[in-house]
């Protein structure tokens, strides 16, 4: 809100011819009614008081109108700029406080994210050691089946073996006994073995 010292001034003059316009006609007035001696003279000022009001109230109005309204616009000028600068600040604290908001839920949406994609990871590592560790324990389980297999397998073959050649030797001294002297001790092994060997392929088949 800021005046315009020419418009003051027009406004001014204006105020004034306007006063004077309408203060001629109550002189004359006045003029009448003092010849007249009617009660409308104690109402009505004489041209004599009159002017020097109309002096004296122009002359104030000039001073005011040159020291102190300046000052009465300079002050409701400075009182705009702040309001309107308060304004200012208030909109962009706002602003800004939004711009904040913002970047505090972005920030938070990232870490979020960032969360998520680390459960995630972690999830699928622990299911891949997961399926190492069952493999290898499978593998390792099958490879101690295997070995014991394989014991297994060796000993009843040591075991089927010294049941052969505990068979032979008992062959061999029953077929001494039965046989006598006929027959040699190496031809009583080798029949033997030949008869259990015979034996071995008919429960084969």
């Amino acid at each position: 809100m800021k005046l315009n010292k020419t418009s003051f001034f027009r406004n001014t003059a204006a105020s004034v011819v306007g006063f004077v316009a309408f203060a001629l006609p109550t002189l004359a007035l006045a003029d009448d009614g003092s010849s007249g001696g009617g009660g409308m003279a104690l109402l009505i000022p004489r041209p004599a008081e009159f002017i020097p009001a109309c002096i004296a109230f122009v002359i104030i109005w000039i001073v005011l109108a040159k020291f102190a309204w300046p000052s009465v616009v300079k002050a409701m000028d400075a009182r705009e700029n702040k309001i309107k600068s308060d304004l200012d600040d208030a909109a962009k604290s706002k602003a800004d406080a939004a711009k904040s908001a913002k970047e505090a839920k972005r920030a938070i949406d990232e870490a979020n994210h960032k969360a998520d994609e680390i459960v995630a990871e972690a999830k699928k590592q622990a299911e891949a050691e997961r399926s190492q560790v069952l493999a290898k324990a499978q593998k390792d389980a099958a490879a101690t089946i295997a070995k014991a297999h394989d014991v297994v397998e060796s000993e009843r073959h040591k075991a089927m073996v010294d049941l052969s050649n505990s068979v032979v030797d008992l062959s061999v001294q029953i077929a001494g006994k039965i046989i006598g002297d006929g027959l040699s001790e190496q031809q009583q092994r080798d029949l033997a073995e030949k008869y259990l060997e015979e034996i071995g392929n008919d429960d084969a088949k």
